[in-house]
């Protein structure tokens, strides 16, 4: 995958960390996503990872929620976010785009703005930077241990989210 280990793909880099603990495999192509079933905390679940550009993901995410019949309120999308520090996690029951068109998209093609969302820190580009070249590129190597515990945490706010609530989750992982 072309994106693959860049900032813009942390989503995906949760994904894959559920992907391997739970042992679902996500490699169905259905929906313009990777999706793959399974089980988490003895909740059934959808993993997916949207396979159009990241501006129009909320195509996927509508086909998946009426496809399955999830409702918003199950749905959680995990995500980049410059506006918080690489290593920090926000997580959300509903809110704006914040900047970020995977998220215009989904809310747009949802008609509302109100699902779960995991945020993952991935910092602030530097100044005079593009971009897309700051969320294209790769992490610095002595930002991958953060990272990659980030990634850690992310996937147990998700599970915490799916077992106990999208309360617990914020109250536990917010702010970390």
């Amino acid at each position: 995958m072309q994106y693959a280990g860049t900032r813009h793909n942390v989503g995906f880099s949760v994904i894959d960390r559920l992907s391997d603990e739970y042992r679902i495999s996500v490699d169905t192509r259905k929906h313009k996503a990777l999706i793959g079933k399974g089980v988490i905390g003895g909740q059934k679940v959808i993993l997916a990872k949207p396979m159009t550009y990241m501006n129009l993901s909320g195509e996927s995410v509508r086909e998946l929620i009426e496809y399955y019949k999830i409702s918003q309120e199950e749905l959680i999308i995990i995500y980049d976010d410059i506006s918080l520090d690489v290593g920090k996690l926000r997580i959300r029951a509903k809110g704006s785009a914040g900047g970020h068109n995977g998220i215009k998209s989904i809310i747009s093609c949802l008609g509302c703005d109100v699902f779960g969302r995991i945020r993952v820190g991935i910092g602030e580009k530097p100044p005079r930077m593009d971009l897309a070249d700051y969320v294209l590129g790769h992490f610095p190597s002595e930002e991958l241990p953060v990272i990659r515990e980030t990634v850690g945490r992310a996937g147990q706010a998700a599970e915490t989210f799916l077992t106990e609530g999208i309360q617990a989750a914020m109250n536990r992982f917010n702010g970390c």
